[in-house]
Protein backbone atom coordinates (compact mmCIF):
# COMPACT_ATOMS: atom_id res chain seq x y z
CA UNK A 1 0.00 0.00 0.00
CA UNK A 2 1.56 3.38 -1.05
CA UNK A 3 0.39 7.01 0.72
CA UNK A 4 -2.10 7.53 -1.97
CA UNK A 5 -4.02 4.09 -1.48
CA UNK A 6 -3.81 4.71 1.85
CA UNK A 7 -4.85 8.76 1.82
CA UNK A 8 -8.24 7.38 -0.44
CA UNK A 9 -9.14 4.87 2.09
CA UNK A 10 -8.87 6.72 5.10
CA UNK A 11 -11.04 9.57 2.84
CA UNK A 12 -13.34 6.34 2.08
CA UNK A 13 -13.63 5.74 5.96
CA UNK A 14 -14.26 9.57 6.75
CA UNK A 15 -16.98 9.69 4.33
CA UNK A 16 -18.85 6.49 5.39
CA UNK A 17 -18.09 4.81 2.20
CA UNK A 18 -16.18 1.93 3.65
CA UNK A 19 -16.69 0.57 7.28
CA UNK A 20 -14.14 0.72 9.81
CA UNK A 21 -14.09 -3.30 10.13
CA UNK A 22 -13.28 -3.60 6.12
CA UNK A 23 -10.70 -0.44 6.40
CA UNK A 24 -8.84 -2.56 9.64
CA UNK A 25 -8.72 -5.83 7.35
CA UNK A 26 -7.19 -3.95 4.62
CA UNK A 27 -4.85 -3.01 6.77
CA UNK A 28 -4.43 -5.77 9.04
CA UNK A 29 -0.96 -6.71 6.87
CA UNK A 30 0.67 -3.51 7.62
CA UNK A 31 3.81 -3.18 8.13
CA UNK A 32 4.52 -6.69 7.00
CA UNK A 33 3.23 -9.67 6.22
CA UNK A 34 5.05 -13.22 7.46
CA UNK A 35 4.72 -15.95 4.86
CA UNK A 36 7.06 -17.95 6.77
CA UNK A 37 9.99 -18.10 4.42
CA UNK A 38 9.95 -14.23 3.71
CA UNK A 39 8.15 -11.16 5.77
CA UNK A 40 6.74 -8.74 2.67
CA UNK A 41 7.14 -5.24 3.93
CA UNK A 42 4.11 -3.33 3.09
CA UNK A 43 4.73 -0.35 4.51
CA UNK A 44 7.96 0.48 2.32
CA UNK A 45 5.92 2.43 -0.65
CA UNK A 46 4.88 4.82 2.45
CA UNK A 47 8.40 4.92 3.80
CA UNK A 48 10.17 5.14 0.67
CA UNK A 49 7.69 6.44 -2.07
CA UNK A 50 8.10 2.92 -4.14
CA UNK A 51 7.16 -1.09 -3.00
CA UNK A 52 9.29 -3.48 -2.37
CA UNK A 53 11.45 -5.07 -5.14
CA UNK A 54 11.25 -8.89 -5.51
CA UNK A 55 14.91 -10.40 -5.98
CA UNK A 56 14.34 -13.18 -7.94
CA UNK A 57 17.86 -15.36 -7.38
CA UNK A 58 18.08 -17.95 -5.24
CA UNK A 59 13.88 -18.15 -4.71
CA UNK A 60 11.95 -21.06 -5.92
CA UNK A 61 9.23 -20.02 -8.59
CA UNK A 62 6.68 -20.59 -6.17
CA UNK A 63 8.45 -18.63 -3.31
CA UNK A 64 8.31 -15.83 -5.87
CA UNK A 65 4.99 -15.72 -7.08
CA UNK A 66 3.79 -15.99 -3.89
CA UNK A 67 5.54 -12.79 -2.92
CA UNK A 68 4.81 -11.21 -6.16
CA UNK A 69 0.63 -11.74 -5.04
CA UNK A 70 1.03 -10.34 -1.80
CA UNK A 71 2.80 -7.17 -2.97
CA UNK A 72 0.69 -6.80 -5.77
CA UNK A 73 -2.62 -7.05 -3.43
CA UNK A 74 -1.25 -3.40 -1.83
CA UNK A 75 -2.75 -2.09 -5.66
CA UNK A 76 0.61 -0.53 -6.62
CA UNK A 77 3.01 -0.80 -9.10
CA UNK A 78 5.32 -4.62 -8.75
CA UNK A 79 8.96 -5.14 -9.91
CA UNK A 80 10.64 -8.64 -9.60
CA UNK A 81 14.44 -8.24 -11.04
CA UNK A 82 16.84 -10.81 -11.83
CA UNK A 83 13.61 -13.14 -13.06
CA UNK A 84 14.18 -15.93 -15.45
CA UNK A 85 11.49 -16.86 -17.89
CA UNK A 86 10.15 -20.01 -15.69
CA UNK A 87 9.60 -17.41 -13.24
CA UNK A 88 7.61 -14.89 -15.47
CA UNK A 89 5.16 -17.65 -16.90
CA UNK A 90 4.21 -18.74 -13.57
CA UNK A 91 3.62 -15.44 -12.75
CA UNK A 92 1.82 -14.19 -15.49
CA UNK A 93 -0.74 -16.92 -15.32
CA UNK A 94 -1.72 -14.92 -12.29
CA UNK A 95 -1.34 -11.39 -14.10
CA UNK A 96 -1.70 -11.37 -17.57
CA UNK A 97 -1.06 -7.98 -18.16
CA UNK A 98 2.66 -8.55 -16.27
CA UNK A 99 5.54 -7.66 -18.38
CA UNK A 100 8.63 -9.38 -19.33
CA UNK A 101 12.23 -7.76 -20.10
CA UNK A 102 14.37 -10.93 -20.74
CA UNK A 103 17.10 -8.76 -21.41
CA UNK A 104 16.77 -6.81 -18.13
CA UNK A 105 15.59 -9.67 -16.80
CA UNK A 106 12.83 -8.44 -15.00
CA UNK A 107 9.57 -8.49 -14.72
CA UNK A 108 7.10 -5.35 -13.75
CA UNK A 109 3.04 -5.18 -13.16
CA UNK A 110 1.66 -1.85 -13.62
CA UNK A 111 -1.61 -1.07 -12.08
CA UNK A 112 -1.14 2.90 -11.75
CA UNK A 113 -1.78 5.06 -13.87
CA UNK A 114 1.67 6.79 -14.72
CA UNK A 115 2.39 10.00 -12.83
CA UNK A 116 3.85 13.28 -15.10
CA UNK A 117 6.79 14.34 -14.25
CA UNK A 118 8.92 16.94 -15.56
CA UNK A 119 12.79 16.04 -16.52
CA UNK A 120 14.03 12.86 -17.93
CA UNK A 121 16.80 10.20 -16.60
CA UNK A 122 19.37 9.85 -19.35
CA UNK A 123 21.41 6.18 -19.35
CA UNK A 124 24.58 5.91 -21.21
CA UNK A 125 26.33 3.18 -22.34
CA UNK A 126 30.22 2.79 -23.26
CA UNK A 127 29.33 -0.15 -24.93
CA UNK A 128 26.33 -2.54 -26.81
CA UNK A 129 27.45 -5.42 -23.86
CA UNK A 130 26.39 -3.06 -21.49
CA UNK A 131 23.05 -2.65 -22.57
CA UNK A 132 21.45 -5.44 -20.29
CA UNK A 133 22.48 -3.74 -17.00
CA UNK A 134 21.22 -0.30 -18.76
CA UNK A 135 17.86 -2.06 -19.35
CA UNK A 136 17.49 -3.00 -15.92
CA UNK A 137 18.00 0.41 -15.01
CA UNK A 138 15.54 2.08 -17.30
CA UNK A 139 12.90 -0.80 -16.26
CA UNK A 140 13.46 0.02 -12.70
CA UNK A 141 12.87 4.10 -13.57
CA UNK A 142 9.87 3.66 -15.48
CA UNK A 143 7.96 1.79 -12.97
CA UNK A 144 8.45 4.19 -10.88
CA UNK A 145 6.94 6.75 -13.11
CA UNK A 146 10.20 8.10 -14.65
CA UNK A 147 10.75 9.47 -18.05
CA UNK A 148 13.98 8.00 -19.69
CA UNK A 149 16.12 8.73 -22.05
CA UNK A 150 18.67 6.04 -23.80
CA UNK A 151 22.17 6.76 -25.31
CA UNK A 152 23.62 3.36 -26.57
CA UNK A 153 27.20 2.57 -27.21
CA UNK A 154 28.85 5.86 -27.20
CA UNK A 155 32.36 4.65 -24.64
CA UNK A 156 35.40 6.60 -24.79
CA UNK A 157 37.01 4.53 -27.21
CA UNK A 158 35.08 6.61 -29.52
CA UNK A 159 34.64 9.77 -28.36
CA UNK A 160 32.52 12.05 -31.07
CA UNK A 161 30.07 9.79 -30.37
CA UNK A 162 29.50 10.63 -26.94
CA UNK A 163 30.35 14.24 -27.81
CA UNK A 164 27.52 14.28 -30.32
CA UNK A 165 24.94 13.32 -27.06
CA UNK A 166 26.39 16.22 -25.49
CA UNK A 167 23.97 18.75 -25.80
CA UNK A 168 20.84 16.31 -24.70
CA UNK A 169 23.19 15.23 -21.58
CA UNK A 170 23.45 18.59 -20.55
CA UNK A 171 19.55 18.58 -20.65
CA UNK A 172 19.06 15.23 -18.86
CA UNK A 173 18.22 15.74 -14.54
CA UNK A 174 19.88 13.06 -13.95
CA UNK A 175 22.44 10.47 -15.65
CA UNK A 176 23.64 6.75 -15.27
CA UNK A 177 26.31 5.56 -17.00
CA UNK A 178 27.01 1.91 -17.80
CA UNK A 179 30.15 1.11 -18.29
CA UNK A 180 32.64 -2.48 -18.24
CA UNK A 181 36.30 -2.56 -19.08
CA UNK A 182 38.35 0.44 -17.43
CA UNK A 183 34.96 2.29 -16.67
CA UNK A 184 36.47 5.45 -17.99
CA UNK A 185 33.39 6.94 -19.50
CA UNK A 186 31.38 7.54 -16.39
CA UNK A 187 33.93 10.43 -15.35
CA UNK A 188 33.93 11.63 -18.96
CA UNK A 189 30.64 11.87 -18.31
CA UNK A 190 30.41 13.65 -15.00
CA UNK A 191 32.76 16.12 -16.39
CA UNK A 192 30.82 17.36 -18.86
CA UNK A 193 27.02 18.10 -17.19
CA UNK A 194 26.05 19.73 -13.85
CA UNK A 195 23.65 17.38 -12.99
CA UNK A 196 24.04 14.07 -10.87
CA UNK A 197 25.80 11.11 -11.91
CA UNK A 198 25.57 7.66 -10.94
CA UNK A 199 27.96 4.96 -12.33
CA UNK A 200 27.63 1.57 -13.26
CA UNK A 201 30.47 -0.82 -13.33
CA UNK A 202 29.78 -3.28 -15.53
CA UNK A 203 31.33 -7.33 -15.56
CA UNK A 204 32.19 -6.57 -19.53
CA UNK A 205 35.67 -7.12 -20.50
CA UNK A 206 38.72 -8.96 -20.65
CA UNK A 207 40.78 -10.61 -17.79
CA UNK A 208 42.00 -8.55 -16.40
CA UNK A 209 38.79 -6.31 -15.98
CA UNK A 210 38.55 -8.81 -13.02
CA UNK A 211 34.97 -9.03 -13.43
CA UNK A 212 33.99 -5.83 -13.05
CA UNK A 213 36.59 -4.68 -10.21
CA UNK A 214 38.93 -2.75 -12.46
CA UNK A 215 36.03 -0.59 -13.76
CA UNK A 216 34.45 -0.78 -10.05
CA UNK A 217 37.85 0.68 -8.77
CA UNK A 218 38.56 3.06 -11.80
CA UNK A 219 34.74 4.90 -11.08
CA UNK A 220 35.68 5.49 -6.96
CA UNK A 221 38.85 6.81 -7.97
CA UNK A 222 37.53 9.29 -10.50
CA UNK A 223 38.62 12.66 -10.51
CA UNK A 224 35.14 14.03 -11.90
CA UNK A 225 33.90 15.56 -8.71
CA UNK A 226 30.40 14.68 -7.51
CA UNK A 227 30.22 11.22 -9.31
CA UNK A 228 28.32 8.47 -7.37
CA UNK A 229 28.91 4.74 -7.87
CA UNK A 230 26.80 1.58 -7.01
CA UNK A 231 27.87 -2.05 -7.08
CA UNK A 232 29.22 -3.83 -10.29
CA UNK A 233 25.87 -4.99 -12.53
CA UNK A 234 23.66 -3.28 -10.43
CA UNK A 235 21.58 -1.65 -12.65
CA UNK A 236 18.57 -2.01 -10.42
CA UNK A 237 20.22 0.35 -7.74
CA UNK A 238 21.26 3.07 -10.28
CA UNK A 239 17.60 2.94 -11.78
CA UNK A 240 16.39 3.45 -8.37
CA UNK A 241 18.29 6.04 -7.11
CA UNK A 242 17.87 8.07 -10.56
CA UNK A 243 14.03 7.69 -10.08
CA UNK A 244 14.17 9.34 -5.99
CA UNK A 245 16.48 11.98 -7.41
CA UNK A 246 14.01 13.02 -10.31
CA UNK A 247 11.02 12.56 -8.68
CA UNK A 248 12.28 15.01 -5.38
CA UNK A 249 13.30 17.72 -8.09
CA UNK A 250 10.22 17.62 -9.87
CA UNK A 251 8.39 17.81 -6.58
CA UNK A 252 10.67 21.13 -5.23
CA UNK A 253 10.24 22.79 -8.67
CA UNK A 254 6.09 22.64 -9.28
Amino acid sequence: MNEQLLRELLQAVQNGQVRVDDALTRLRSLPFEDLGFAKVDHHRAIRCGFPEVIYCEGKTTQQVCEIFKKCAAGGGNVLASRANTDIYQAIVAAFPSAEHNPTARTITLRQRDPVSYGGAVAIVTAGTSDIPVAEEARVTAEIMDQPVKTYHDVGVAGLHRLLAQSEALQAASVIIVVAGMEGALAGVVCGLVDCPVIAVPTSVGYGVSFHGLSALLAMLASCSAGLTVVNIDNGFAAGYAAARINRRINQRTT
